[in-house]
């Protein structure tokens, strides 16, 4: 046993000698605001060429009064695009989730993230909103995915009461008016694992211990009648509807990345998700119940729940020694705001979570959130512009986090107009000029 000690301090002393290090991988999660009112108009967008990307441009700081309706919106959409894309190329995460980044609907079509990675990732944009100038560096992920969602997905039932069945938003197994609305996707500059990756998006909502049918609570307000048919008390979902009715407004899924380090490859699983709101509510609370049990379905999954089964009957969850890290717009503050905050405490302080990175020091913070007035026990760590901490980098307690950060630059800080630039749009903020959500990252150190 001593010889075999012996031997690895060795090795790892030789490795360290060699110039070895340990490899620091940037992890982040960004909700890019990029719903639109169809996926072909993203796609369209996207593949807009550098060319055409300009010259709108150009005209809308010239004249945006002067131009057509649809040019002058079309010119705010391309501004988005590429401040979002200014702002990845700053943070320069290895891996990022991205929320909002609408699909096909069955997370097969690529061509919406392949333009963006060609026209506008890997053009050197400007952090200086539409001053230009000041070029950064682009970024290339060679490895892209996105993800089936329920968004949009007619379920055929009336699954919102209101006595017609098979009607978008509200009947879709998550709220969406077309398939693939709010999607989600992922790139890394590392290999995904396709393979063993696992979807939950049909794991029905009852199945989740302790889960309940949502029940007509608000039964006395004038401006939200209780349905026909129904009463103070009653259960929102009919027997038949429970039985069916999915437990994620969009998905989760489970994306195994390989990433070789200096002492052979390691694998991280990222848990991805974006849970409903909860809020939108009127006489249950609906969205309130189903963000809070989104949520708890990752904490029982890195306990390795055995009720949990993915979309190919496989059951079980996260082997108890897998890095894993949970990524997110999670929609849900452990300390404000309208959800259940015992639930995401609860995932932030989970025994197998790095707790330097939840709670700790190492969580994420910025000095745009701080000048932005936001009220609380933890102002700098808010990570959108309502207020809230709801976009979620979350490692597990195996990975060593070194270094973490929310990107919004303060007044006077370079990037800030990619933030605020009164010139775009109405109100020069929020998605009009990237998003209402902020990029939320982590660097980890895997040994």
């Amino acid at each position: 046993m001593k010889m075999r000690v012996w031997g690895l301090v060795t090795l790892l002393s030789a490795l360290t000698l060699m110039g070895c290090k340990n490899e620091e991988v940037t992890v982040a999660s960004f909700n890019l605001s990029f719903d639109r009112g169809s996926f072909e108009q993203l796609v369209d967008e996207m593949k807009t060429s550098r060319k055409k990307q300009t010259a709108l441009v150009n005209a809308y700081v010239s004249d945006k009064d002067g131009m057509s309706d649809e040019d002058r919106e079309r010119a705010e959409k391309i501004i988005q695009i590429r401040n979002v894309a200014a702002i990845i190329q700053t943070s320069r995460p290895d891996i990022l989730m991205m929320g909002e980044f609408n699909n096909d609907g069955n997370g097969i079509e690529l061509k919406a993230l392949k333009s963006f990675q060609k026209n506008y990732l890997s053009h050197g944009q400007s952090p200086n909103s539409i001053d230009g100038g000041d070029k950064l560096k682009p970024i290339k992920y060679p490895f892209k995915e996105t993800y089936a969602t329920n968004t949009g997905l007619n379920s055929g039932l009336d699954l919102d009461n209101n006595g017609e069945a098979g009607q978008l938003p509200g009947d879709a197994w998550g709220f969406g008016f077309y398939h693939g609305q709010y999607a989600f996707a992922l790139m890394s500059k590392f290999d995904i694992d396709k393979k063993r990756t696992r979807t939950f998006q049909t794991f029905k909502w009852k199945n989740l211990q302790n889960a309940e049918n949502p029940r007509v609570v608000n039964c006395n307000d004038p401006n939200n009648p209780i349905p026909e048919g129904l009463a103070c008390g009653d259960a929102w979902y009919s027997d038949q509807e429970w039985q069916r009715m999915r437990l994620s407004s969009k998905n989760h899924v489970d994306v195994p990345i390989k990433i070789s380090t200096p002492f052979g490859e390691e694998v991280v699983h990222l848990l991805l998700s974006h849970p409903t709101p909860p809020v939108f509510d009127t006489v249950t609370e609906n969205n309130k119940l189903r963000n809070r049990d989104e949520i708890q379905f990752w904490i029982d999954y890195i306990d390795n729940a055995d009720f949990i089964y993915d979309d190919k009957g496989k059951v079980g969850g996260l082997s108890k020694k897998a890095h894993f890290v949970v990524m997110g717009d999670l929609n849900a503050d452990p300390l404000e705001g309208d959800g259940f905050q015992d639930t995401i405490g609860a995932l932030l302080s989970h025994p197998r979570v790095n707790h330097d990175a939840t709670e700790g020091d190492l969580t994420p913070t910025s000095s745009g959130a701080l000048e932005a007035n936001n009220t609380g026990q933890y102002p700098e760590r808010v990570t959108s512009t309502f207020g809230l901490r709801v976009d979620h980098v979350i490692p597990s307690a195996g990975l060593n986090v070194i270094e973490s950060g929310v990107y919004w630059p303060a007044t006077g800080e370079k990037g800030r107009l990619l933030m605020n630039d009164e010139r775009v749009g109405q109100y020069g903020d929020g998605k009009d000029i990237s998003s209402d959500h902020r990029l939320v990252w982590n660097v980890v150190e895997l040994y």
